[in-house]
């Protein structure tokens, strides 16, 4: 107040300038487990000297990269939307190349991929997050995580164990259910699209569907899926899941996205959203999880069901750009809470 009162004393030409800082990104890399991680720190045009609000942006599942793409066949860019978007709102974001992906690739686990499990994506996004909160330029105060689809999980994770307390913790589109009951009605809803659209047979759809149940409970079981009944690319998917991927499978099945949620911080502000015409995950899947996390006694915005917009947060019709419902949802998060 008294430097308010002060400046406003002098002559207008006499109150000096603040120099401006424009939008840029910064390219950043940190080591965790013996791999080091890159990725992109964007910071919004800002005043120099001033500390900002951050979030660490989480992708979704599969070799999501830092942009939310897998190229060169799916390029949405939904992450790097998500950083612009929040860097017109005043805040810093930070997403990077998860293991597999982009520039980190495997790194110490690429002599033996069949040993990375579902934790050491979790060491990594907390690596990410006490880096974020230590950028001279982020309110360590007012560091929140986003993760869209399976990186809502991680979020969830890593807003539970984080020494530094997450000031808010957003689940876009979440896996909301264990990660095998998510593919199982994921290939269930499939079989059923097909037999509406002629291409399989009740019958067909019965037998396809028994033999997605048994290799569920195989993988369950630590078996080895029978695959017996499939089609070919059903059956190599189940024996990837049982292969080079079982560890993960495992240890990412083991958890309940609504059992994590039920162990927030109090008060945490919490987002979740929901897309009516997403396929993946249904808006009526992410209710246990919406209920976890009243019960948890966290604050709102709470969920939010997004009308016309799928999974990857837009909207058919416009592609190129997040729906206009996402961003509202995701400036909400953002402000509440805020003093």
């Amino acid at each position: 107040m008294v430097g308010s009162i002060a400046a406003g004393a002098l002559p207008a030409a006499a109150v000096p300038s603040v120099p401006s800082v424009p939008a840029t990104d910064r390219e950043i890399a940190f080591t965790v487990d013996g791999t080091v991680t890159y990725g992109t720190l964007h910071l919004p045009a800002h005043r120099r000297g001033r500390q900002m609000p951050a979030v660490l942006l989480l992708p979704g599942s599969g070799p999501t990269d830092r942009n939310g793409d897998q190229p060169p066949a799916l390029t949405p860019h939904t992450l790097a939307k998500l950083a612009e978007a929040l860097g017109r709102d005043g805040a810093v974001s930070l997403r990077f190349d998860k293991y597999g992906t982009g520039r980190t690739g495997l790194g110490a686990y690429a002599e033996h991929p069949e040993t990375i499990d579902y934790p050491a994506f979790v060491r990594q996004a907390d690596a990410a997050y006490r880096l974020l909160a230590s950028q001279p330029e982020v309110d360590r105060r007012a560091v929140r995580l986003i993760g869209h689809s399976e990186g809502a999980l991680t979020a969830l994770q890593v807003a539970v164990t984080a020494e530094s307390r997450a000031a808010g913790v957003g689940l876009l589109q979440p896996l909301a259910q264990r990660f095998l009951d998510v593919l199982a009605r994921q290939l269930h809803d499939q079989l059923a699209a097909a037999v509406a659209a002629g291409q399989l047979s009740r019958q067909e759809q019965r037998t396809v569907g028994h033999a997605v149940d048994r290799a569920i409970a195989d993988l369950r079981a630590h078996r080895p899926p029978d695959t017996t009944g499939m089609p070919p690319a059903l059956a190599a998917l189940f024996q990837a899941l049982g292969g080079p991927n079982q560890r993960y499978v495992e240890t990412i099945d083991a958890l309940d996205p609504a059992s994590v949620a039920l162990r927030l911080p109090p008060r945490t502000p919490a987002l979740l959203t929901c897309g009516t015409i997403d396929q993946q995950i249904p808006c009526h899947t992410t209710t246990r999880l919406a209920t976890a996390l009243e019960r948890a006694h966290t604050h709102g915005p709470g969920r939010i069901v997004l009308s016309g917009v799928a999974h990857d947060l837009t909207d058919p019709a416009n592609p190129d750009v997040l729906a206009p419902a996402t961003l509202d949802a995701v400036h909400r998060f953002m402000r509440h809470g805020v003093r």
